[in-house]
């Protein structure tokens, strides 16, 4: 069995080379022994190799005596509704996200009371392992059940903006040819603003670009189409939709801390003095003005799942982090792609000003992408790195964050991969070009 497929939050690999059907029933079967469910929803997106990795799982599954809800293709924002929402014990949703098409994976929850917790793949490893050796024979096998919950799922998601102060604009919405079209057509329906779909129908080959919006020339289809049809505004989702990216009317992508903060003043709008999460190599910025609305900013590590522990010890409102994703509070503090585009919708309704210009007022700082090196010593240059910005405040939640009065920068190990991520902030583009050139020749001399 491939290990590396066994991911700090979920299960995910190429297909069939890493993740094939055998894999797929044993992790069946060792998830019902982890969670001890009886009734499971499962689902998947648009992936290629989705309908056989659900029978096989569904098999293992059944095969250990648990009851199978097969909610069907859908986004994993639904997946999880499911679990929140109904009497299942759990929920697996067959997907590999933004991955490219010959992946796919499995996202795991378990729900304790009203308590979801996500079941990640390194956790379910060892047992996995333990428990092949001794398999368990059950006297009654599990039943297998299609339901369809997707327009309880939307008069779910709607319940989070009022339709009636959405404004007609023209609205570019870009589905990466995975599972958000459906359920933005159905939304499209029921708002004022005139919604056009791009690569709306689901295929796993993904013809049009990556399913992952922050790739190379992800967004060059819609930034065309928003220039050409002189939409207002636009958005794209990555392949199962629980991601999602704000496109201004130049067709350019708002960086997602400030997409963040755009959420973040409408709940705290609803949920005054409330906490709002984000990860370590948010802006500044997001801090500062949470803080002005008189809400309560948590910073956690980098990935979602921190993020949304991050939230839920706090009792937070909502959180998101620089890879798009949004969890909210009255959403079990689960991610959805599609709740953050209805409450923007509104967000931008009530605005009345130009993305481009709502997002300028949040993002007074000059920031970089996350920067990528190829490094063998990665400890080594990290303690090379606290040595030598020891005057400046440093903290080490996640990898090394290091602040001065007009800069900052942080430099984190991948967990995965022989890479330094190095992510700078200034007060001016001229600072932080001058502390991008340093930093670089410093980590790579």
């Amino acid at each position: 069995m491939e290990q590396s497929i066994f991911k700090s939050y979920d299960i995910r690999g190429i297909y069939p080379k890493e993740l094939d059907k055998k894999i797929a029933f044993k992790i069946g079967q060792a998830f019902i022994e982890i969670t001890g469910a009886k009734k499971v929803a499962v689902a998947r997106d648009a992936r290629l190799s989705g309908e056989e990795l659900l029978k096989a799982l569904t098999d293992g599954i059944m095969a250990s005596g648990a009851d199978v809800f097969d909610v069907g293709q859908v986004p994993t924002e639904c997946l999880y509704f499911a679990v929140g929402g109904y009497d299942f014990d759990a929920g697996i949703m067959i997907t590999a996200s933004h991955n490219p098409k010959k992946y796919n994976g499995f996202k795991m929850l378990k729900k304790q009371g009203k308590d979801i917790s996500i079941i990640r793949g390194k956790d379910l490893l060892s047992f996995l392992e333990s428990f092949s050796k001794d398999k368990k024979v059950f006297s009654k096998k599990g039943g297998l059940v299609k339901k369809d919950i997707l327009q309880d799922f939307i008069t779910h998601i709607s319940s989070f903006s009022d339709s009636a102060l959405i404004k007609p604009f023209l609205v570019i919405v870009d589905a990466s040819n995975g599972v958000a079209g459906s359920v933005v057509a159905k939304i499209g329906e029921q708002i004022p603003a005139k919604v056009l779909l791009l690569n709306h129908k689901p295929d796993g080959h993904f013809p049009n670009h990556s399913p992952n919006p922050l790739a190379e020339g992800s967004i060059d289809q819609i930034k065309s189409e928003i220039t050409i049809r002189k939409a207002d505004f636009g958005f794209i989702f990555d392949g199962d939709a629980d991601r999602i990216f704000l496109i201004d009317e130049k067709g350019e992508m708002v960086r997602a801390d400030i997409t963040l903060l755009l959420l973040a003043k409408y709940f705290l709008q609803k949920y005054p003095n409330s906490t709002i999460a984000y990860n370590a190599i948010c802006s500044k910025s997001v801090s500062e003005f949470i803080e002005k609305w008189g809400g309560k900013p948590i910073k956690t590590q980098v990935g979602f799942v921190n993020v949304r522990d991050g939230l839920l010890k706090n009792n937070g409102s909502m959180g998101g982090e620089l890879s798009g994703h949004y969890c909210f509070k009255d959403n079990f503090y689960l991610d959805s792609g599609t709740i953050a585009f209805l409450v923007l919708l509104q967000v931008i309704s009530e605005g009345n000003k130009k993305v481009s210009e709502l997002a300028a007022e949040l993002s007074p700082y000059a920031k970089s992408s996350e920067i990528n090196f190829e490094v063998k010593n990665k400890d080594e240059i990290l303690n090379k790195i606290k040595e030598k910005y020891s005057d400046g405040k440093q903290d080490f939640l996640d990898g090394v964050t290091v602040e001065y009065a007009d800069w900052w920068f942080n430099v984190r190990a991948s967990n995965t991969e022989p890479l330094l991520r190095l992510t700078i902030e200034a007060e001016s583009p001229v600072l932080l070009d001058i502390k991008q050139k340093e930093l670089t020749e410093f980590i790579l001399s």
